[in-house]
């Protein structure tokens, strides 16, 4: 009989222990977060607390990590090129093959080359033209000075002023991209036979010059140098 209610005692306590926890602590319903771990990666713990975010209307779920590409801008050949013309449109072709092309550059480079290359051509500098010069170009100065040198010629150059230098074409050729300029130059040149007389020019007048000139480059090449490949006397 002492033991029936020593039993009856023990339970009815147990039942108010088992109340008094579950009234704390809740009852687990199969939906409960797991306990947060410190040391646990970055990632798994994101995945656990953000389970039920809901996306907002509109927003695609990876925009945040889509690049973004710069737009380009409106008139970038403001005076070089009119927005929409066909020397716009080889100017851009040019840019997205060679994102370091630059036409201030491009204009300042073509300027130092074009007087380079008319001096050394009088002077007869055959290093300084290889050095510029497309291989069907420079040809084609070498026969003009060996024709020069068999009658006994000698031109004399001196520039006095480049007033202008303007683009006025440009396009990509597959991987070549070429670009001409129009030159407008004042010099003093004169052609001399083998006695010394003129023949051609006069040494005490500045002359206006207009030259055609188109340049080109391998942009896939890693030499960064633009080559003379045409030249035409201008109007």
């Amino acid at each position: 009989m002492l033991f029936d209610i020593y039993t009856i005692i023990f339970l009815a306590l147990a039942v108010f222990i088992f109340l008094r926890l579950r009234s704390v602590l809740g009852q687990r319903t199969g939906r409960e977060r797991p306990p947060y771990d410190p040391y646990a990666p970055s990632d798994a713990v994101r995945t656990a607390t953000t389970e039920k975010v809901v996306a907002l209307p509109g927003r695609a779920p990876d925009a945040s990590q889509a690049p973004s590409e710069p737009a380009e801008p409106v008139d970038r050949w403001k005076g070089i090129a009119e927005q929409g013309s066909m020397l716009a449109a080889g100017l851009d072709a040019i840019v997205r093959a060679d994102k370091e092309f630059n036409t201030e550059h491009f204009i300042v480079g073509a300027r130092a080359a074009y007087e380079m290359i008319v001096t050394a051509f009088a002077a007869g500098d055959r290093r300084a033209l290889k050095n510029l010069l497309s291989r069907e170009v420079y040809e084609g100065f070498e026969t003009a000075l060996r024709d020069r040198e068999t009658r006994g010629e000698t031109v004399e150059t001196k520039f006095v002023a480049i007033a202008a230098a303007d683009i006025i074409n440009a396009e990509m050729r597959t991987q070549t991209g070429q670009v001409t300029i129009r030159f407008i130059s004042q010099l003093i040149s004169v052609t001399r036979d083998k006695s010394g007389a003129v023949i051609d020019g006069n040494p005490d007048k500045v002359s206006d010059v207009t030259d055609v000139w188109t340049f080109a480059r391998d942009i896939s090449s890693s030499d960064p140098n633009w080559k003379l490949v045409a030249t035409e006397a201008g109007q």
